[in-house]
Parts: structure tokens; sequence; C-alpha cells
């Protein structure tokens, strides 16, 4: 526990009423410091229902195991100074003094005692971390702090939390009337540490009435918690679903527009992690303040570099083998490999980690068992971003117009003074520079390394093909609900077969749907 936890705990000791205070004595010291464990965590819930100031000096220093015993008394040693536990007064220090010894079990309890008092805390913040601490007590110990805190609580979600707390801790009182009140109160709890006391207590209790009202309090609880786990489930496909879209998208470019069969796609993508990743070490570096804005500088050095290997391979090597399918993906696999041995020799075999911004830490609570990770729901609103803006470039730009006028009639757009190589390169450069994109996100969720692209590109394919070549609308639909049916199918069977069920279900499709979700109009290639 840091000193200023412990400063926050003294001025919480200052709202309790000084006729209500127990003051620390020998004997409750003694019984703290020494003793079988069971004994001392009752005494100590005991002093610390109503503590004075002594007291939780007294705790603290057991924290920070700066307390010894000899002769039945209790010493608080700070340095080569000693004072009597219960009193305060300097004392000598026995020769023959011992230390305390204290287990984990009693450091919990040590922890869990001066969190209770951060209850009173006129900071709001600090008594959300107090209620977390204590989120899964039972004991009635500290059910008066509780139900004073209580009294004083006016934040209506800090209030709930707290009634949660103080149910779970009625529910293993000895009162039949008052594990009643408990059950009711509990139906309306979406914790699942809450489902674990009412299993616990329902398997004990011998009441019928109280055990009819803990067995339709469990029932409530779990379907809250089944809810909390489908929307979960959902959220997971979604975000899922915007990383496929993400990496579709380039894709929808080089093969859905061009006809490139583009084996190497994924190694653009790391090529944009691992942008992302160099941006993150100059920060670092040489501007440590303005850390949290490195994504921002990532993402069009993500693009660029991505962008600019993909001009280089169009005008290298894909320039001549337009028409050529099978060659076309030969040499972009023999490409794939020769980047990635090439990220090895510069950047190590190892993953390297990629952090997260401070902005984009923690998560949005929206049920007990439901948060969604900041980091998950910017990649969502992210590939919105893109997608809206590709749209607008493919659909309304003069390079978009040049792109689909080469791709559905390459000598007519010639005859009409189009450089239709240039814009090969342009579109592929694009294409490339959205995989890019897509790599910086990835390293947003996952740790970068050089088979980063690999665990995307086949999945990229499938969601192309089955939204209709060239489709951006197909695209998007296919991305969302083939992450959508993943995460549902992993829920039921596992992540290996719900990748075969969706392979299945992809393979049916095309086979009955050849063209896709949605079909090309003639030989157009509007977007």
């Amino acid at each position: 526990m840091s000193t200023s936890i412990f400063r926050r705990a003294l001025a919480c000791l200052l709202l309790i009423a000084a006729g209500q205070a127990h003051a620390l004595t020998p004997d409750a010291a003694l019984a703290m410091a020494s003793g079988d464990t069971d004994d001392r965590i009752a005494a100590l819930q005991k002093a610390t229902a109503a503590p004075d100031e002594r007291t939780v000096a007294f705790v603290r220093a057991m924290a920070d195991d700066a307390v010894k015993i000899a002769g039945g008394k209790v010493f608080v040693v700070q340095g080569d100074k000693a004072t009597d536990a219960a009193t305060g007064a300097p004392a000598t220090l026995p020769d023959d003094a011992e230390d305390i010894v204290n287990n984990n079990r009693m450091r919990g309890e040590f922890d869990a005692a001066l969190a209770s008092l951060q209850l009173l805390s006129p900071d709001a913040g600090e008594r959300a971390k107090a209620i977390d601490a204590l989120r899964e007590e039972t004991g009635e110990a500290r059910l008066p702090l509780i139900e004073k805190a209580l009294a004083a609580e006016q934040d209506a979600g800090l209030k709930a939390r707290l009634e949660g707390i103080r149910a779970r801790m009625l529910l293993g009182s000895a009162d039949a009337a008052r594990r009643l009140e408990a059950a009711r109160a509990l139906a309306a709890s979406g914790n699942p540490a809450t489902r674990t006391v009412l299993l616990e207590q329902l398997r004990n209790e011998t009441d019928p009435q109280v055990k009819t009202a803990i067995a339709t309090a469990l029932k409530a609880v779990e379907d809250r918690l089944q809810w909390g786990d489908k929307l979960g489930a959902l959220f997971s496909g979604i975000s899922l679903g915007s990383i496929l879209l993400l990496v579709a998208l380039g894709l929808a470019i080089t093969y859905g527009l061009m006809g490139v069969i583009n084996m190497a796609h994924g190694e653009l993508m790391m090529i944009g992690a691992y942008a992302t990743y160099v941006v993150q070490g100059l920060f670092q570096k040489y501007l440590p303040a303005a850390f949290d804005w490195y994504l921002v500088a990532a993402l069009p050095v993500a693009f660029a570099a991505s962008a600019l290997m993909g001009a280089i391979l169009e005008r290298s090597v894909i320039r001549f083998l337009y028409g050529r399918p099978l060659e076309t993906l030969l040499a972009t696999w023999g490409i794939s490999l020769v980047l990635m041995q090439l990220v090895r020799s510069v950047f190590g075999a190892q993953n390297v980690g990629v952090e997260n911004p401070s902005w984009m830490s923690g998560g949005v609570q929206l049920m007990e068992n439901l948060q969604l990770p900041w980091n998950r729901v910017v990649i969502v609103g992210f590939a919105l971003a893109v997608l809206g803006g590709m749209a607008w470039l493919i659909g309304r730009t003069r390079l978009g117009l040049f792109v689909r006028g080469v791709t559905q009639n390459r000598p007519i757009a010639s005859c009409m003074g189009v450089n239709t190589a240039r814009i090969d390169t342009y579109a592929f450069a694009l294409g490339s520079g959205i995989a890019g994109l897509a790599g910086c996100a990835l390293s947003q969720v996952g740790n970068v390394g050089p088979d980063l692209g690999q665990g995307y590109i086949v999945d990229a394919f499938m969601v192309v093909v089955l939204g209709g070549v060239g489709q951006l609308a197909g695209t998007v639909y296919a991305a969302l609900g083939l992450g959508v049916l993943n995460k549902f199918l992993e829920g039921w069977t596992g992540a290996v077969l719900a990748k075969i069920f969706v392979l299945v279900f992809i393979i049916v499709f095309i086979q009955k749907r050849p063209q896709g979700i949605f079909a090309m109009k003639g030989r157009s290639a509007e977007a």
C-alpha cells in the first residue's frame, strides 16, 4: 500500500463519528498480530468495522512488515525507533522481539481493510476503487462500514454497486429474513461473482422460502449474464469483421478491380505494422511528452511505406504479368517470402510490442460482464472511416474515374488519353497503402511479427470473393457477416471447428452463387 493511500484512509476516518470508533487496545493489537490466521482475520475485521486513527496506522504498519512482538506486547518499528502499537508512546524494543508472520491470505485482508476505509472518501474515484477491491466480499464483518458508506453515497452507480456488496454479505447471514432480503436484491445483479455466491448458498440453504428466492435470483442473474455474453460475442464479431474489412479493402482494389491475385498483400500489411512500430520508437526516444499522439503520426507513415512498396512491386514485377493469373500468384507468393525474410533480417524473428496510447486503454463498461475495449471501438470506427474515404475516392474523384475506366475498358481509356500504366501503378499503390493502414490498426490489438499477414490473407480473399469481385458493398457485408458468424460459432464449437464451418459455408455459397453477394453489372467495375 502506498503512502498516498494511507493518507487518504486516514482522511476518511474524519468522517466517522468519534463515539462510534473503537480505540485500539493492547489485546486487540496482539490478536491481529499473532495467532491462527482465521483468528487474526476475525480480530482485524472487528477492529476495522469502526476504527480509530491508531487502528488504521497499525494495520498499515502490519501491511508494511513494520510490527514486532515480544513478551505479549506489540511494537511498531520505524527505522531505529519503536512505539507501543496501542498507545503510540515511545518504547524500548526488547532484544528477543520477533517479526510477525504474514501469509498471502493475511496480506489480502490488510489490503481489503484499508480499501474499505476509502468507501468514505470525498473522491468518487477513490470510492469506486474501494468498491472494486471489496466486490467479492461475502462476510458480515465489514457490514457496518458498508452500510455507513451506503447511507452517505450520493452517486447512483456507486450506490447500486454498494447495495450489491451488502446483499452478498447478507446472503450468508444466520437470519433467514436477511438471507431472503439479500436473495431478492441480488436478482437484479449482473455480476458473474454473484452467480457463484448464489450457487454456493443454494447448496447450503435449508429454509425452503429462502431457497426458492435464491433459485429465482440465480435464474435472473444467469439470464442477464447470457445477454452480456451474447452482446459481447456480437461486438467481438463486429470487431473481427472490421479488421477483415480493413484487410480486404486493399484487395478489393488490387484483386477486385485490377484482377491481380496478390499473395504479398499480407506482407504489405506487415510493413504498415512495422512502420507503426518504428514511429512509436521515434516518439519514445525524441518526443516522449507527445507519445499519446504517435498513432496519429503513424497512420500516414504506414500508408506511405506500404504504398511505396506496392508501387515498386507493380513497376518491377506485376506490370509484366497482367492477364496471367497463375504467374502473378506464384510471383507475389515469392515476393511475400522475400519481404518476410527482409523483416526478419532487419527487426529480428521475434514479435515486437506496439503500445496503445493512453486514450485507447481501458474500455466502456456496458454491463457488469460486458466491457467494450477502447482499442477495438476505435478500430471499428477507423474501418468505417477508411471505407468511406475509399468509396469517395473510387466513386467521386478523377483518379477513381480513371481506375474504373481502365478496369472496364483499357483500350478505350488509352484512346481517350489516359496513361493506363500510370493508373495501374496508382491503383496498386492505393490498395497497398490501405493494407498498410490495416497493419497499423492490427498493431493495436496484438503483437507485430514477420508472420502477421499470413493469418489474414486467406480470410481477406474469402471476404472479397464472397462479397462479389469489385463490389465494395459486398465486401462490407461479407466482412462483418463472417466476423459475427465466426465469433458466434466459436462459442458453440470452439475456434478450430468454427473456422472449418465458415469455410464450408463459403464453399457452398460460392457453388450456389459464384458471383458473390452482389453480382457485377455487366462489365462495369463501378464500386
